[in-house]
């Protein structure tokens, strides 16, 4: 059990969290994820897919997107690397434990869905085995939906801002640059009764390095479903 809950917790590198509770492999705090809002991003997947569509959602954390997916009638599988995360994931809903760049599942989806900002990985092996996932679960005929940063997102900092339905205050304290055009990252989340900090690395990709990530996985950008572009539809290429 000790080197199970040793693996479990191992931070990949150049990533860290501090705070009570459990921290994930890419320093996510799993209590601030359990208060964070999920937004629009519901809104947005259910506009850009047939209802009822079998969605692969990568990264799913806690089910923040999960649970008013299911409650919109699709059929989610639900991935994430985190036993602690998945473990918040209701009763009922299929769940796999797997990081997303080593998972094959032998099965395709209608939506693959890769949120979070996940495609900024700082590592472009790790990015490109993300999007790879997403090419070898999506179907011929489906899509897949992805979430970028938005364009000053890493030159606007320090910023802050409330976190709806909270207490509590996010902040993006810096974004400092670690060499190869890869940014470390250090955000707090401040609240009443504590305060968690992540530090991650992530790499700005302008539209032109982000639509060649995809092409080399085998996937054409569609669609920009957002105004500001962070949301975005792709189909198989070819």
């Amino acid at each position: 059990m000790g080197n199970d809950t040793h693996l479990r917790n191992k931070r990949r590198e150049g990533y860290d969290g501090t705070g009570a509770g459990a921290i994930t492999p890419d320093g996510c705090a799993v209590e601030v994820w359990t208060r964070l809002p999920v937004g629009d991003a519901p809104d947005v997947i259910e506009a850009a897919v047939p209802p009822g569509a079998r969605i692969l959602e990568l990264g799913c954390g806690v089910g923040r997107m999960t649970h008013p997916l299911v409650e919109r009638g699709f059929a989610v599988t639900a991935v994430d690397e985190s036993a602690e995360m998945l473990a918040r994931v209701r009763e009922g809903v299929r769940t796999v434990r797997s990081p997303i760049e080593r998972l094959d599942l032998g099965e395709r989806f209608d939506v693959v869905v890769l949120a979070s900002f996940l495609v900024h990985a700082g590592d472009p092996a790790v990015r490109q085995g993300l999007l790879e996932t997403c090419r070898r679960h999506v179907a011929e005929d489906g899509c897949v939906l992805v979430q970028r940063e938005g364009e000053d997102w890493h030159r606007n900092v320090p910023r802050e801002s409330r976190i709806a339905g909270t207490d509590g205050v996010a902040r993006i304290v810096s974004a400092t640059p670690v060499g190869s055009g890869v940014n470390s990252v250090h955000a707090e989340y401040v609240f009443p009764d504590g305060t968690w900090t992540q530090t991650f690395l992530s790499r700005p990709l302008s539209t032109e390095a982000f639509e060649q990530a995809l092409a080399d996985a085998g996937l054409r950008v569609e669609t920009y479903l957002t105004e500001d572009r962070t949301w975005v539809r792709a189909r198989p290429a070819g």
